[in-house]
């Protein structure tokens, strides 16, 4: 396991929890991706790679940007995508957000499912939690490929 696996998973997992029980991402976890992802790509890559870090965190926070303007995420979601997109680079990133995406439709088809056949008293949730279906998809998307 190489170390931007080892920090990816550790993000991840913090974010997935804090999401899971207070539905919210604190900002430091989300700094910490970039902090990280800085340093990986800077040791790996000298000096280009903090581009590939900076344009990795540009394009994950541009991608869902788009989703929290129309409502269907939240800030913390937005920013954890920006913060393992440093990490990932912007030449994963493609790949985590389509990874994301498809992990996320199955949690909302598995959410709805199970909220049809609950009985439930009192309020409705409008939203799941979105922070492990983004580290999901930026764990998938670092997996080896073969070939």
């Amino acid at each position: 396991m190489t170390a931007q696996v080892a920090m990816a998973i550790g993000i991840g997992l913090a974010a997935s929890i804090e999401d899971l029980a207070f539905r919210r991402v604190s900002n430091w976890i989300p700094a910490a991706g970039l902090i990280c992802g800085l340093c990986w790509h800077t040791a790996v890559a000298g000096w280009r790679g903090v581009l590939t870090a900076a344009a990795g965190a540009a394009a994950g926070f541009g991608v869902f940007l788009i989703f929290y303007f129309l409502g269907g995420m939240g800030g913390g979601d937005v920013k954890l995508m920006a913060g393992l997109g440093s990490l990932l680079g912007a030449g994963r990133l493609v790949e985590a957000a389509l990874w994301t995406a498809a992990v996320g439709g199955l949690m909302a088809v598995g959410f709805l499912a199970f909220r049809a056949f609950r009985r439930k008293s009192g309020p409705e949730t409008e939203s799941i939690p979105y922070a492990p279906a983004i580290a999901i998809g930026a764990w998938l998307s670092l997996i080896p490929k073969g070939g």
